[in-house]
Parts: structure tokens; C-alpha cells; sequence
């Protein structure tokens, strides 16, 4: 493993196509299974961490407290994107899916994926020690610059430092998950987030009395330890499983070189992206006490359906980095545009969902203990605002992916170095793009905050990331994967017209019931058939493909058979 100077970092240049070795792809039906398992421990995850906000709802309420707590969960907050969810995966995934290419190509060589732990890991410890040290050093400057006018800087100090430990564990996991994922596992990558807040909830039951809010703090720097150590044990199996043997002299062909500025990009854009909440707690903190707590759950509430959408792409992008990294442009396009379509329904089914129920469900989650009818009332409202961005939430998502991918952090020894300065740029497209909707996001934020307050800054964000998809969509043209944006788009103004339709017929039929409980399972269920219903009518093949298949089970479904209707291109058209 060597590196290369920066010249190679921008070009868009793809290997040259190559045969796939046999037995490189995954098992008939491996796709569904990744993704059950994926979903089920993830959707665990997600209901733990939904407890963990209830219990910070019930033991403290929305007050300056809490307010300084998340303040300080800003550093894992940003942490976890950078170095788990998005820049590590986005740069570690497709390093290990060209390494395991190249293991599969020369079985008796070198082990290319041993090379790339080695060049890779002892650097990145150094590097997360450094941050996480730096970090609990600078809390001091870091809850100013955040939130200068929070009303209790002093406890945000402490909780900042507190949280500080998670860096060091974060990126650890991220690295883990990526190299497990790059293999096939899925189980114990999506069993991190069940680890996290599994310490956190422990933390926060026993020792909340004693230790106030400092304890969830405390809660969330053991609960980074718990997510890391889950990973060990199942990546050095994969590691000592893998064939090859040590390599001496000069580097072959098929060796790896590692490019270290290539993650500058990908670092810049996630950073740019997690400055939307940057921007929320600077202008919410000069807002009444509350303020961005009343946010903190609302975004927790509303992300629960863009992170249902993610998932079939955290499933999916270890076989689109495989492509791209063999050089099959069409295999990946294809896999990215149904990629984009099962997001856009899963999200705006969510979506429908929480603008129909929002009241309930805040109600129903949320309301007991220090959490009354105005936190409910005042949370409902910010719901409902920031469910108009989580579709472009769930696109970059997806997008996101496989541009970085055909910029992966190594290249093989063997293909030529890239000079096209003119596309280099094209490197930095996507930290562009997010950084012309972080403007928006500002402007908008600033306009009508004032006369809005939470409203605004909620409007702000949707307003911002929906710019940034937008752009986003282009670039991944431009970079190189020819996507059928008729089509995509197309598709996706089927759904949209569903979800509008859902929602509408939602809203009603939540208002039936005073009782939370049954006010969202009303509206949840007309929701949910209206959107299967006005989807498969309006030709939209994300919706119609699970509607024959539910009625199948129930009884025979007139019209194409299944088997024809795989033919036709992506929705329906």
C-alpha cells in the first residue's frame, strides 16, 4: 500500500471494465434477507433511542437543562454522521469493495483488504484521539460559538466533555461497519445503534436522580464504547478468514494506493450538512427557553421515515461500490435509480403519515411528566414543517453514495494516475451543493425566525436541503452515472401526488378521536391505504409491485402477471 500525491485526487476517470470474478455476487436472495435483518435491529435501534427521548422528556422536560445537554450532543451528534453514517462509509465501503475485487482476482496473492487495515487504521486512531482530545479541551469556545445566549453554559461545558469520548469509538465502529458491509455482514453493523442506546437508557434509569442530566451525557459516552466493542470480534473473523499472504517486495499490479486527500471532499460536504443543525441551535438559542428542545424532538420524530428509507441503501451500496469499482456503469445506474424510487416511497408514506398524526403522535410519545400540551402543541407544529424537506433528506441519502464512490480513498497500483484537472472540481460538487443550501437554509432561517420562531428555522432547513437534492441530482449526471431523470422524476411525482392525497384524507380521520392512541391509528390507517391505493392508481411501480403482492396472498389479482411487469423500465413508465 503506498500513496499518491494530490494530483490524482479529482478525476472522474472509471476503471476499466473487468470480469466479474465468479461467485463475486450475492446469493439469490441475499438482498431481501441483508435488508430484514438490517431493518429489524435498525427499527430496535431507532425504538430505543425513541425511549431514551421519552425518558429526557418525562425526567427533565424542555427547559435550559435539557437545552445544555443538547447543546453538548452536538459533538456526538456531528460525530456520528462524520464517522459512522455517512463520511466513513462513504470513503471505507468502496476502499474495501475494491480490495475484496482484487482478493477475488488473485486469491494466491497479497491480501489486498489485509494492506488497506494496515495502511489505514493506525492513522485513523491517531487522528480520532487527537479530535476527541481536542474536543473536551475546547468546550469551553465550542458552547459559545453554538449557542451564546444558552442560559446555562456551565452544565453545557460539562456535558460537552463528557461527550467529547464518543469521537474515539465513533469512528472506530464507522471503520468496522464499513469493512463488515463491504463483506456481506450486515447483523452486527446494524446492531450498533441497539449497543449505544441500550448504555444510554442503562445510564440514564439508574443514576438520572443523582446525577441530573449529566447522566444521559454519561450515558451516551458509554454507550459509544458498547457500539465500537460490538464490532471487534465479528471483523477480525472476516479479517483472518480472508486468503492471501503477506506481501514483500516490490507492490503488484493488483496492490492497493491509497489517495489521503480524497477524503477531504467527502469530509467537507458532511460537516457542511451537519451545519443545518449548527444553524438551528446558534438562532434557537436566543429564542425562549425550550426552543431547541421542542426541535431536538421533532427531528428525532420526523428522521424515524427518512431513516426507514435509508435503509435499503445502507443494504444496497456495497453492491453498487462493487459495481462501480469493476467498471459496470449500467448495473450501478440501475440499482441507484430503484434505489431513489423505494426511498421516495417509504419517506413520503412517513411523511404523509406524520402530517396527518403529528398532534397524536407528539401527544401520545411525549406527553407526560415535565412535557405538557404546549410542548406537544409547539412540537406537532415544528413536525409537520420539517416533513416538507425529509424527502430531499432521504435523496441525498441515497445519491450521496455512489458519487463518492467513483472517487473511492484508493485506486489500483496498476491503473493509470488521473491528471484531468478540469473535472477535479467535480470532487468538490457535492460540499458546493450543500454548502448553497446551508445559504438558503441561513436566509430563510433569518427571515422568519423573528416572526415564526421554531417555525422558521424548521422551514429554513426544509427549504435548504430541498436546494441541495436538487443539485445533488444533476451532479450525479455530470459525475458520470447516467441516470434517467425522466424517469426517476417521473416516479416521483407519482408519489408525491399519493402522499398529498394520503395526507389530505389523513388529517380527517385523525381529528375522529380525542384519544391519542387511536387518533394515530385512525389516521395512520387511512394513510396508509389511501397512499397504496391513489399510488398503484396513479402507475407508481414502488407502490403498485407491494399492493399485487398483498393481494395475491389474498386471493388471485386480475391483469400482467409479476413476471412480465419486471421488464417494464422503473416506474411504470
Amino acid at each position: 500500500m503506498t500513496t499518491e500525491q494530490p494530483t490524482a485526487l479529482g478525476s472522474t476517470t472509471l476503471p476499466a471494465p473487468r470480469q466479474a470474478p465468479s461467485g463475486a455476487g450475492p446469493r439469490r436472495g441475499f438482498l431481501a434477507k441483508a435488508f430484514g435483518v438490517t431493518a429489524v435491529l435498525s427499527a430496535a435501534g431507532s425504538a430505543l433511542g425513541l425511549l431514551r427521548d421519552l425518558l429526557l422528556a418525562r425526567y427533565f422536560g424542555a427547559n435550559q437543562g435539557t437545552d445544555a445537554f443538547l447543546v453538548a450532543w452536538t459533538v456526538p451528534e456531528t460525530a456520528a454522521p462524520l464517522l459512522i453514517e455517512d463520511a466513513m462509509s462513504f470513503l471505507m465501503v468502496p476502499a474495501f469493495a475494491l480490495a475484496l475485487v482484487l482478493r477475488e482476482e488473485r486469491p494466491d496473492g497479497p491480501d489486498p483488504v489485509r494492506q488497506l487495515v494496515r495502511a489505514t487504521l493506525p492513522w485513523l486512531l491517531l487522528a480520532l484521539s487527537t479530535l476527541s482530545l481536542g474536543a473536551a479541551l475546547g468546550a469551553p469556545r465550542l458552547v459559545e460559538l453554538l449557542a451564546p445566549g444558552l442560559a446555562n453554559p456551565g452544565l453545557a461545558v460539562t456535558c460537552t466533555r463528557i461527550t467529547a469520548i464518543t469521537v474515539l469509538p465513533f469512528g472506530v465502529a464507522g471503520y468496522l461497519a464499513a469493512a463488515l458491509r463491504a463483506h456481506h455482514r450486515f447483523t452486527a453493523p446494524a446492531g450498533i445503534y441497539v449497543a449505544y442506546n441500550l448504555g444510554i437508557l442503562g445510564v440514564l434509569l439508574t443514576c438520572h436522580a443523582l446525577w441530573g442530566v449529566r447522566a444521559a451525557a454519561i450515558g451516551v459516552a458509554f454507550g459509544s464504547l458498547l457500539m465500537a466493542g460490538l464490532l471487534v470480534g465479528p471483523f477480525l473473523r472476516r479479517l483472518r478468514a480472508g486468503g492471501g499472504r503477506p506481501s514483500r517486495g516490490r507492490r503488484s499490479r493488483n496492490a492497493l494506493v491509497l489517495i489521503p486527500l480524497a477524503l477531504l471532499p467527502v469530509g467537507v460536504f458532511t460537516l457542511t450538512r451537519q451545519a443545518q443543525v449548527f444553524i438551528e441551535r446558534f438562532l434557537g438559542s436566543a429564542l425562549p427557553p425550550g426552543t431547541i428542545s421542542h426541535l431536538n424532538y421533532a427531528a428525532k420524530v420526523s428522521q424515524l421515515a427518512m431513516t426507514a428509507g435509508i435503509l435499503i441503501c445502507t443494504v444496497t451500496f456495497p453492491l453498487v461500490a462493487r459495481a462501480l469499482a469493476a467498471g459496470d456503469l449500467t448495473t450501478a445506474r440501475d440499482r441507484v435509480e430503484k434505489d431513489l424510487g423505494q426511498a421516495a416511497a417509504v419517506v413520503l408514506l412517513g411523511t404523509a403519515f406524520l402530517m396527518a398524526c403529528a398532534p397524536s403522535v407528539v401527544e401520545l410519545l411525549f406527553e407526560r411528566g415535565a412535557f405538557g400540551p404546549r410542548d406537544t402543541a409547539a412540537t406537532a407544529a415544528v413536525i409537520r414543517v420539517y416533513s416538507f424537506g425529509l424527502l430531499a433528506q432521504a435523496l441525498i441519502g441515497v445519491m450521496i453514495r455512489p458519487y463518492f464512490s467513483l472517487r473511492p480513498v484508493v485506486r489500483r497500483a496498476g491503473d493509470p494516475s488521473p491528471e484531468d484537472g478540469g473535472r477535479r472540481l467535480l470532487d468538490w460538487y457535492p460540499a458546493g451543493a450543500m454548502a448553497f443550501g446551508l445559504v438558503v437554509t441561513v436566509v430563510v432561517g433569518v427571515l422568519a425566525t423573528p416572526r415564526f420562531g421554531a417555525l422558521g428555522l424548521a422551514a429554513g432547513n426544509a427549504a435548504g436541503i430541498t436546494t441541495t437534492a436538487a443539485l445533488l441530482l444533476h451532479g450525479l449526471v455530470l459525475r458520470g452515472i447516467p441516470l434517467r431523470l425522466r424517469l426517476v422524476l417521473g416516479g416521483h411525482a407519482r408519489l408525491l401526488a399519493a402522499a398529498a392525497g394520503a395526507t389530505a384524507l389523513g388529517m380527517p380521520a385523525a381529528g375522529l378521536a380525542a384519544d391519542p392512541l387511536l387518533s394515530t391509528a385512525l389516521g395512520g390507517l387511512t394513510v396508509a391505504l389511501a397512499f397504496a391505493a391513489l399510488g398503484a392508481g396513479l402507475g407508481a411501480r414502488e407502490v403498485r409491485g407491494p399492493v399485487r403482492a398483498a393481494l395475491r396472498v389474498l386471493g388471485p389479482v386480475p391483469g400482467p402477471s409479476p413476471v412480465a411487469d419486471e421488464g417494464k423500465p422503473p416506474h411504470g413508465s
